[in-house]
């Protein structure tokens, strides 16, 4: 047993690890391992259709401005939509108002709303919901403000409202077309009767666009409901939509089980109401551009008219 003990200390070498396998290619050529390593997958590099399931190469779908080849017309930030909708993307960006407070009332909640704030600002990179811009949509100059639904629902907040008024009065100041693209779940039920009370505010500002003799259009993007329907959504000269987009102000099933009435297929969405009247024109996300270029012509051409006969 000693004999064997000292043995052991003999060796002099403490436990050994498990040993690295390697293949018979890294002994004859170590640094070809390196070139021939696995890469890894972005996660992002593919997007699921909702309506199919498909997968789509994300790189494609960009492209194709987010429309899935079964025509799902899928949810946009802002900023995209201010790049697809002026000539070559370019734009001057209408900053956001200064001094709106954040949360007025101190929201109680499980989460603290002003930590809500900053997490959708941090992700958006926007001060709130809306954003807007100036630019050329095929060579029709216009100022275009746009709701992110990804920003706590695009809903109507104190910031919104201050945003859509000092757009439409940049649009006034600069003698040009007002262009709304709407994404909206209502108002913001943190802001109370001060979300609610925008949509007076918001009216009053598209009166001053109008005394101007300034177009307003307004093109209706999934989803846009509650407050904002009940506004300047539905205030403008022309109503635009893209295909299957919600338009609404309360939802399918409240209304269902206000009235103990099933509601026929299709009902609040954009193809539907361009049958009743509600909605002028459903146009798809790549022509977009091209159909507000020749309305915003037609009408700024009946404007100079309308002054030379006055």
């Amino acid at each position: 047993m000693a004999m064997a003990e000292q043995r052991n200390d003999k060796s002099g070498k403490g436990p050994q690890g498990p040993k690295e396998r390697r293949g018979w290619l890294s002994r004859i050529a170590p640094g070809v391992r390196n070139l021939v390593t696995k890469r890894e997958t972005p996660e992002n590099l593919w997007v699921k259709c909702p309506d199919t399931g498909e997968m789509i190469y994300r790189s494609d779908l960009e492209a194709a401005l987010w429309v899935t080849p079964s025509g799902n017309h899928m949810r946009i930030g802002a900023e995209q939509r201010l790049r697809y909708t002026f000539d070559d993307g370019q734009y001057e960006k209408i900053d956001a108002p200064k001094g709106v407070v954040d949360d007025p009332l101190k929201f109680p909640d499980e989460r603290p709303y002003i930590d809500r704030l900053k997490a959708a600002r941090k992700a958006s990179g926007a001060q709130d919901a809306m954003s807007s811009g100036f630019g050329k949509i095929h060579g029709q100059p216009a100022v275009v403000s746009v709701q992110d639904f990804s920003f706590m629902g695009g809903s109507l907040s104190m910031g919104v409202g201050e945003a859509f008024i000092k757009a439409a009065q940049e649009a006034v100041r600069r003698e040009v077309p007002y262009v709304i693209f709407t994404a909206a779940g209502g108002a913001r039920m943190q802001e109370g009767a001060l979300a609610l009370m925008q949509m007076a505010r918001t009216t009053l500002a598209l009166n001053e666009v109008k005394a101007a003799g300034l177009p307003y259009i307004v093109v209706l993007t999934d989803p846009t409901t509650g407050g904002v329907t009940a506004s300047y959504a539905m205030l403008g000269d022309i109503h635009l939509a893209e295909p299957n987009a919600m338009v609404a102000f309360a939802g399918r099933r409240v209304i269902e089980q206000t009235i103990r009435e099933v509601l026929p297929p299709g009902f609040q969405r954009a193809e539907f109401l361009v049958e009743r009247g509600q909605v002028d024109r459903v146009v798809n996300r790549a022509e977009i551009p091209a159909v507000l270029g020749s309305i915003l012509e037609t009408l700024m051409k009946g404007r100079a008219r309308s002054k030379r006969a006055a």
